[in-house]
């Protein structure tokens, strides 16, 4: 369980409260919750997450380790192709389109978004309309 309240004292309240009616244990500062790393700067009053070793295995997930960094999440030629005419019609597209996995990138993109990355938002916002039936332009601006 993670405690979190502007004022100190009634972080310790509410864990007294706690431990009057359950056994617990104290094991810390959080370093990580929901795979997010909590880093803290005491000095600084500052505290900040990262989702850097989520974001790695997702990278893995689906073999894109080498995938070349963009300064913006939807580059701009994906804006124009990013519509319904780019899904697939035959069953043969759409059955080359079914062994990609589209859905589960796009889930896990909306994990960090809700997390760590609002700058995304966007994008998978424009990219999401296509999971029932993606095309490769659609897969291509996901990656």
């Amino acid at each position: 369980m993670l405690i979190v309240a502007k004022d100190k004292s009634e972080v310790e309240k509410v864990k007294a409260q706690l431990c009057a009616e359950f056994s617990m244990n104290h094991l810390g500062p959080a370093r990580k919750i929901l795979g997010m790393e909590i880093h803290r700067d005491v000095k600084g009053n500052r505290l900040w997450l990262t989702q850097r070793n989520y974001a790695r295995k997702v990278l893995e997930r689906f073999n894109m380790l080498d995938a070349k960094l963009v300064g913006t999440p939807l580059a701009n030629h994906f804006k124009h192709q990013l519509s319904v005419k780019f899904c697939p019609l035959d069953a043969t597209e759409k059955g080359l389109m079914s062994k990609i996995p589209y859905e589960s990138a796009v889930g896990n993109l909306m994990y960090m978004m809700v997390c760590t990355r609002p700058d995304i938002a966007y994008a998978l916002g424009k990219v999401s309309k296509y999971n029932a039936n993606p095309g490769k332009v659609h897969w291509e601006a996901v990656k």
